[in-house]
């Protein structure tokens, strides 16, 4: 038995790409104005030191949201702008057994837990470093895990028979 057919959840696939930048204005050009990319909605956090606006490619299950962000005050953290490429998300079938399982197997999660995210789904993070008490982390990238909903658990399923 392979160490897949141990795990009590999966990973369906891309939810998101978050891009940050000083300045969300130049994101848009790129993204919005050239590429095409549907902005579907703004969020804005002072706890999360961000002001973005999703985008959207793609359609149903497969559309895949990019956030294009820039912080609120470039001096506080989390520094959205810091690392352009701010953070990848995941499409999890079964988030709270992820995060329970992930946990127990050394993977440090940042702070925060399982929350509402900026598209209204359940999300968490893996830390970008490691430590000794949590020896596995996203080594330098930000991972976050998104809860899928029912409709792309099922597509994802039709796909993998």
């Amino acid at each position: 038995m392979t160490a897949t057919t141990l795990r009590p959840f999966k990973v369906l696939g891309i939810q998101q790409i978050a891009i940050g930048g000083p300045d969300k204005q130049k994101l848009q050009k790129l993204w919005v104005e050239m590429l095409g990319l549907e902005v579907t909605g703004t969020f804005r956090s002072e706890r999360e030191n961000v002001d973005e606006d999703i985008c959207a490619i793609g359609s149903g299950p497969f559309k895949v949201e990019v956030d294009l962000m820039q912080p609120l005050d470039p001096e506080k953290k989390p520094a959205v702008h810091t690392t352009p490429l701010n953070h990848i998300g995941l499409w999890i079938d079964d988030l709270p057994v992820a995060v329970e399982w992930l946990s127990a197997k050394g993977v440090r999660f940042a702070p925060g837990g399982i929350r509402k995210g900026a598209a209204g789904f359940d999300i968490c993070f893996l830390h970008p470093k490691a430590n000794e008490e949590f020896p596995i982390a996203g080594e330098g990238v930000l991972i976050e895990l998104v809860q899928a909903p029912p409709e792309v658990v099922a597509a994802f399923s039709a796909l993998a028979q």
